[in-house]
């Protein structure tokens, strides 16, 4: 069994006092000066010849230098189905995108993404669940992903999300049960990589996430994506270096806001958001890398109430990243948000800078491509 520590922190500045007002993740920065966001530790090993397991642990600091601890995620897979078939249970991120399913010690920036922390919520869209996945007999790389989960809480943000104080979009939340199938959350994928030449690859996916919501008896959320991945990297790479990589998600989310916890709410809408980021990587030499990312969500505004959690956003960031080692780095990043008038905060551009510092003690599993 591998067993590994990972400890994530940040110095921050904002021009904003309410620095958890600004950053839309749960593991992003929440206030000036120190933050200790995601401390983890992971477990990840076989079982028996049949399955092996993974297990995260994370430990955060609020402002107030309390603990919190939450399980990130802790499930089993199989490992040797017939036909390129493989079976998932347990507690997980869902394979909704391309960064829904990473932990943040991974990203290649120091916050969430705009999108993904307002549409799939500030811990990303996970839960307990069962996924299957069949990576198709093809010249390429080709998976089909289906999965279902509880969706249950703030983890399942846009669906059986109770929210704040029991409102959610000005409704008071039912908080019910679940009733039936219809009440899970149903999340499909497709994803497709093709190596373009040698030094070049494109991974391309479409996602889906169907399921019920809390401001009513009746109400159903929906979220499409769609993403795309560039990376190019040098034929003479020296520990993967040069490189160049391109990423973009795309999401489209329609919410049911119903009347509300016993027909509370005088009247239901139906909400039609969108956003996307987009961001580019330049790993210029052996253990540097400069990025910038531009965000934007248009949020459809209420015509009946002023929803603060329900404004439009946009923000530019750029970073610098230095690897020593595979085990530690340090990243220096700048972001420049822009905010409707009408936010809850008196200014309409805030500007955030971080200092971002991680190490690592053990052997990380590896994630992904």
């Amino acid at each position: 069994m591998n067993i590994s520590f990972d400890g994530l922190f940040a110095l921050a500045y904002s021009s904003a006092r309410d620095l958890d007002h600004i950053e839309v993740g749960d593991h992003d920065p929440q206030q000036r000066g120190f933050n200790a966001r995601n401390i983890e530790l992971a477990f990840d090993g076989a079982v028996d010849p049949y399955f092996e397991g993974f297990a995260n642990i994370v430990f955060k600091l609020d402002n107030d230098n309390q603990t919190e601890v939450e399980v990130e995620e802790a499930f089993m897979q199989t490992t040797s189905l017939p036909f390129n078939l493989q079976l998932k249970g347990g507690q997980f991120f869902a394979a909704f995108g391309r960064l829904n399913p990473t932990h943040p010690h991974t990203w290649d920036f120091a916050d969430t993404p705009l999108v993904n922390g307002l549409f799939l919520g500030p811990d990303g869209l996970r839960g307990v669940g069962a996924q299957g996945s069949w990576t198709l007999p093809l010249p390429w790389y080709s998976q089909l992903i289906f999965a279902s989960q509880n969706g249950r809480g703030s983890t399942g943000f846009s669906f059986r999300n109770p929210g704040d104080d029991g409102m959610f979009f000005d409704r008071i939340t039912t908080d019910r049960e679940v009733r039936g199938l219809q009440d899970f959350v149903w999340i499909p994928r497709f994803e497709n990589s093709v190596n373009l030449s040698e030094t070049q690859t494109v991974l391309a996916g479409v996602s889906g996430a169907f399921g019920s919501n809390e401001t009513g008896a009746n109400s159903r959320t929906q979220i499409y994506g769609a993403d795309l991945l560039y990376k190019w990297k040098s034929a003479r790479a020296e520990g993967g270096f040069p490189f160049v990589k391109w990423q973009t998600e795309f999401m489209y989310r329609r919410f049911e806001a119903g009347h509300g916890a016993n027909d509370s709410f005088p009247v239901a809408e139906t909400f039609h958001d969108w956003g996307l980021y987009s961001q580019v990587l330049w790993g210029f030499k052996k253990g540097w890398v400069v990025g910038i990312r531009g965000d934007y969500v248009h949020i459809q505004n209420s015509e009946f109430t002023d929803d603060l959690d329900r404004q439009s956003r946009a923000r530019i960031s750029a970073n610098l990243t230095w690897y020593p080692t595979e085990f530690s780095k340090l990243r220096l990043q700048y972001n420049h948000d822009f905010l409707e008038e009408n936010f809850f905060l008196s200014e309409r551009e805030v500007d955030s800078l971080f200092l971002q510092f991680e190490f690592i003690l053990g052997a990380h599993g590896a994630h992904k491509f």
